[in-house]
């Protein structure tokens, strides 16, 4: 993988978010999932700026679709993730396990850390 093309985990979580609601991702549907997932609210500015720089990294792809009343005559912008973000984020989840591998943490990384001061 070339420099840019590590995922940082806000970007990971987010293309998380795209994969389990397939054809349902959207600006508000994403951060809907991620506060309930992970009980973290952000902000819609952060989510679009993410897909925005995952989208230029050639990891996800949008199009807008139909407008509807419900949001003013307004159409909505769906995401979805594409084969080369696919790999980014199996290669990530990837190196995650290998450097969790051979470490201590069956139990909780606040434990470990704790015994390391």
């Amino acid at each position: 993988m070339g420099k840019g093309d590590y995922l940082g985990e806000f970007e990971q979580i987010t293309m998380l978010a795209l994969v389990r609601l397939g054809s349902n991702a959207y600006g508000m549907t994403i951060r809907r999932e991620l506060a309930e997932r992970i009980k973290r609210e952000v902000s819609i500015g952060a989510i679009y700026t993410t897909l925005e720089r995952l989208e230029r990294k050639g990891f996800v792809a949008s199009h807008v679709g139909e407008p509807t009343k419900e949001r003013g005559g307004r159409a909505k912008r769906y995401f979805k993730i594409l084969a080369p973000g696919n790999k980014a984020l199996d290669e990530s989840w990837n190196n995650v396990q290998r450097m969790r591998d051979g470490t201590p943490l069956g139990g909780t990384l606040a434990s470990i850390v704790g015994g390391l001061s």
